[in-house]
């Protein structure tokens, strides 16, 4: 069972301000589906995850980004996904339509992070994800967050720390050039 991986990441995602209260959530694929972390868990504490099947009814203690998680499974190789809402990336989102990194690890690591659109939870932005991340291994939702994904936690959170830093840097360099609403 992954809780005691999951509560390590979930702290590191803290931490890091990664993020904060209860938001966010991980998923990692398993036989027949994924286990994900449940709706208003906090990341930092050991609880049981939740089995979601890739097809059939889903628990409802399942966190509701759960569509987000088993179509981007669906559609691709990856088998984990660390949900996060990094407050320079979700700000980068409501300014740009895309994140191309000018630093080192950025450039490296996601040289190209795409923004989608779709209201939390829906299959609107699961489809939007899946499709960003068929050329990215992390997808920016505006003003809500990243979907990043991996082999494994630890390197979808690599992945999120990366972006969150690329977005720190164009913020420092004034590339968020003063958003209004």
């Amino acid at each position: 069972m992954p809780q005691p991986f999951f509560s390590d990441i979930g702290l590191r995602l803290m931490q890091e301000g990664l993020v904060s209260g209860n938001f966010g959530n991980l998923s990692v694929r398993a036989h027949g589906g994924m286990y994900i972390t449940a709706g208003g868990s906090f990341l930092d504490e050991t609880t049981e995850p939740v089995f979601v099947p890739l097809r059939g009814p889903v628990p409802d203690a399942a966190s509701s980004e759960y569509r987000v998680h088993l179509e981007a499974y669906r559609a691709s190789s990856h088998t984990a996904c660390v949900h996060a809402h990094p407050p320079f990336a979700v700000a980068a989102s409501l300014v740009f339509d895309r994140i191309e990194p000018v630093d080192s690890e950025g450039s490296l690591l996601c040289p190209l992070v795409p923004v989608v659109e779709g209201p939390p939870g829906t299959q609107e932005l699961a489809r939007a994800v899946a499709g960003g991340i068929s050329s990215s291994p992390v997808a920016l939702a505006r003003g809500h967050g990243t979907f990043a994904f991996g082999a494994t936690l630890r390197e979808a959170l690599i992945l999120t720390s990366a972006v969150e830093h690329a977005c720190k840097i164009l913020y420092y360099l004034g590339e968020f050039g003063g958003f209004r609403r």
